[in-house]
C-alpha cells in the first residue's frame, strides 16, 4: 500500500518554481529519504504534503487522503517534526506533552497517560523545564510531541541538524522503533550517512523534481560498483600510481594531490587489488594505504546534483 503519493507536484513563488513536477511514492511502513542541496525543494515538498502550503499544480495524497480536497483528514493521520523546535522551553517535558495532547482534543486523563507513555519511551523523565534539556533531549521531545495521536505517517524535516553524534544516534534508534511498529516516515536530511542508515529508499531532489530514486545500494551502483583507493607516500609518484590504477580500472582514475590519493572504479575487486599491489611493488611505488570500497552516498549525491547543473 502507498502511504505518500505525489504526482507532478508543483509550487511556485513569484513565477519561480520551488517544485517543478515532483513525483514521489512511499510505501507503508518504510522510510523514504529525501535528499537534495539547499533550495532543491525538500522542505517545500514536506510543507505541501502536510497541508501547510497549497500546491500550484499536480496532486498529492497522504494515507489515501487528497491534500487539497481533504486537508483535515490528512492532518489527523500525520505527525510533523520541522526544522525548528516546537516545544515551550519554560514548561517541563511532561507539561509540553500534556499540552499537545489537549490541543489534539484528548481529555485530561488521556493526555496525562499518553504523556507518561511517551516520556518513558523517549527517556524524558527529567522534571526540569525544557530549557534545561540538552539539544538531543529537546529534539526527542519534539519527536514525542509529534506522536501524541500515534500517526501512521511521520514527516521528519532535517530532524538531527546541529545534534552531536550520540544524540543523532538516539534519534535514529527512535525512528527505527517507530518504523518497526508500522509507522511510515518521510525524512529530509543533509546528512547522507543518516539516509544511508535509515532509508529503505532514497529520492534525490534537485531543482524541484526527483532526479534519481532507489535503494541506497541501487544508487551507489550507478557509479560503477566498487572503487579502489590508494594513498601514495611520495607525492611525486602520484602520476605513476594513477597510471597503474588506470590499467586495472573500469573507468578513469582520479587524483587528489592534497591527500595524495588515487581513486578508480573497478569491476573485479579481488583481481584489481592483486594486480595493483603487484605493479606498485614492481615499480617501487610505496602506498601508505590501499582499500577497495563501495561508492558513498556523498559521491552519488555530488554526481547527480552536479550533473543537473551542468
Amino acid at each position: 500500500m502507498t502511504a505518500v503519493l505525489a504526482q507532478g507536484l508543483r509550487r511556485t513563488y513569484g513565477g519561480k518554481a520551488a517544485l517543478d513536477g515532483l513525483d514521489l511514492e512511499v510505501a507503508e511502513g518504510t522510510v523514504c529519504g529525501l535528499l537534495g542541496p539547499n533550495g532543491a525543494g525538500k522542505t517545500t515538498a514536506v510543507r505541501v504534503l502536510t497541508t501547510l502550503l497549497r500546491p500550484s499544480g499536480g496532486r498529492a495524497e497522504v494515507a489515501g487522503h487528497d491534500v487539497v480536497r481533504r486537508p483535515r483528514e490528512v492532518r489527523r493521520t500525520i505527525g510533523l517534526v520541522g526544522q525548528h523546535m516546537a516545544v515551550d522551553e519554560l514548561l517541563t517535558g511532561r507539561q509540553n506533552l500534556e499540552l499537545f495532547g489537549r490541543l489534539h482534543h484528548l481529555g485530561a486523563a488521556a493526555a496525562r497517560a499518553r504523556a507518561e507513555e511517551l516520556l518513558h519511551r523517549f527517556g524524558l523523565e527529567h522534571e526540569g523545564p525544557a530549557r534545561e534539556y540538552s539539544g538531543g533531549m529537546r529534539r526527542r521531545l519534539d519527536l514525542a510531541a509529534s506522536l501524541i495521536l500515534a500517526p501512521p505517517v511521520l514527516f521528519l524535516d532535517e530532524p538531527t541538524t546541529g545534534l552531536d553524534p550520540r544524540s543523532r544516534a538516539g534519534i535514529w534508534r527512535a525512528v527505527r522503533e517507530l518504523v518497526a511498529g508500522g509507522t511510515t516516515v518521510l525524512l529530509t536530511t543533509q546528512y547522507l550517512e543518516e539516509a544511508d542508515q535509515l532509508a529503505d529508499r532514497i529520492a534525490v531532489v534537485d531543482a524541484g523534481r526527483v532526479v534519481a530514486e532507489g535503494t541506497p545500494d541501487e544508487l551507489k551502483s550507478t557509479l560503477g560498483g566498487d572503487r579502489l583507493d590508494l594513498v601514495i607516500r611520495d607525492p611525486e609518484r602520484l602520476a605513476q600510481a594513477a597510471a597503474i590504477a588506470g590499467r586495472v580500472a573500469s573507468g578513469p582514475a582520479e587524483v587528489d594531490p592534497d591527500t595524495r590519493r588515487v581513486s578508480a572504479p573497478v569491476a573485479d575487486r579481488v583481481r584489481a587489488l592483486a594486480e595493483v599491489l603487484a605493479e606498485l611493488s614492481a615499480a617501487g611505488v610505496e602506498a601508505e594505504d590501499i582499500a577497495v570500497r563501495r561508492p558513498t552516498l556523498d559521491e552519488v549525491f555530488l554526481t547527480l546534483t552536479e550533473g543537473e547543473r551542468a
